[in-house]
Parts: structure tokens; sequence; C-alpha cells
């Protein structure tokens, strides 16, 4: 059995999934970690989560508590009183971001990682067709590799892989059924956890990602924007 590890950041969504099983099909043994920050749909991602890892035959999971996203709110994921919008994408950096959550994500990934002894870590970043969050862009993960190798000891020597970045959705989509992705067990909406809302950006983008790519999406839709 091989013995390189990768840390894997999976939320229970689609890019986090396709993510892992690509690094997986790469030979490393899979270290998944997920974070529970109280976000409107978090016991439906840990379901997924769990689902997924099973699915993939993780060689560790992580199941991290972050109570303090609610407590700075700022985000509609986080913050009940802040509405999800609705009404399609918008110019800008959206209430669903989320502030600094990729950077603190990474970061905790990174102890993980030095403390396993894995060389890589993994993450569903998509920069071209995103939501506009900052903290999904190339540039910045480059940076912060630079600053967690910096920060570690000097044997260690981490990767932050991010093997989506520039691809659109309906290329993910398409990439998830060449590796085999359950897509059936992830989970995109924003606002819902038994049938997804169908109309916030995430699953905007998701949907049209599946219409490009001339497939179904296995997961319930309450509506279909």
């Amino acid at each position: 059995m091989t013995s390189k590890k990768a840390v894997c950041i999976m939320s229970g969504g689609m890019d986090s999934t396709l993510a892992a099983y690509m690094l997986a099909s790469q030979g490393y043994r899979i270290i998944a970690v997920h974070f529970n920050y109280q976000q409107r749909t978090q016991q439906k991602e840990l379901e997924c989560f769990r689902s997924i890892t099973k699915a993939l035959g993780t060689f560790q999971n992580y199941e991290i508590d972050l109570d303090f996203f609610a407590q700075i709110g700022a985000s509609a994921l986080t913050d009940q009183n802040i509405a999800v919008p609705t009404g399609g994408l918008e110019e800008g950096v959206p209430v669903t971001y989320v502030p600094f959550r990729n950077g603190i994500f990474l970061s905790i990934a990174s102890a993980i990682a030095e403390k396993e002894g894995a060389s890589v870590i993994g993450i569903g970043v998509v920069e071209e067709d995103s939501s506009g969050y900052p903290d999904c862009r190339e540039s910045y993960i480059e940076a912060m590799q630079k600053a967690v190798n910096l920060g570690t000891k000097d044997a260690t020597n981490i990767k932050i892989a991010m093997p989506l970045v520039h691809m659109k959705k309906e290329q993910i989509v398409k990439e998830a059924l060449q590796y085999s992705v359950p897509l059936e067990l992830t989970w995109s909406c924003y606002k819902n956890s038994t049938e997804a809302c169908g109309v916030c950006d995430s699953c905007r983008l998701r949907l049209q990602g599946f219409r490009l790519a001339q497939t179904e999406d296995p997961i319930p839709y309450a509506h279909q924007s």
C-alpha cells in the first residue's frame, strides 16, 4: 500500500468530492477533513461527508467543530438574519462569502497534514466559475502554500493541490462522471437540507453545469431555475 497521504478538505459538495477522488486516483491515501461551522445546512453536509468518505474508502477522517464563524456573522451562511440571495448571480463578493473561511480551513488542514506526515492538501476551489469568493483565487492559494511551508518544520513540505481551479462547472460534472464520483451523495444548496432550493447561487451554478454537460443532476430540487 502506498505511503503517500493527502489531507482533503471535504464539504460534502461536488467540487471538494471530485478533488478528493482525483487525488485518490493518483495513489494518495486520503485523510478527509470536514468542518462544522454552524452553516445553515451543517447537518446535511456532515451526512454527505460521511457517506462520501465511506464510498471513497478514506484512510482517516476528521470532523472539526468551529463555533466562531456564527459569532462573527457577516455571512448569509452563518447568520440567520441575512437572507441567502435567490435572484441570480450578482457582481462582486456575495453575502454568502464567509470571511477568510478557506484561509482558516487551510491553516487547520496544514496542522493535520504536518501531524500526519501528509505531503499534499487537496481543496476544491474553483476560480473562474465560482460565486466570486476572494479565497478561491489561485493566487491566494499559492500564497497560502508559501505561508504554510514557512510556518511549519523544515522537514515539512506541503503542496496545496487545487485541481479544479480553472474548470467550469460543466467540466467538473464531466470529470466527476469519469471518476465515478457518487454525485447523488453530494450537496451544494446554501439554504435547504431536504430538497435543494434550486435558486441560490450554488444551486444555479450546479444546475447550469449539469445542463451544459447534458446529464441529469441526481439530487432532488424544490425548483429548477
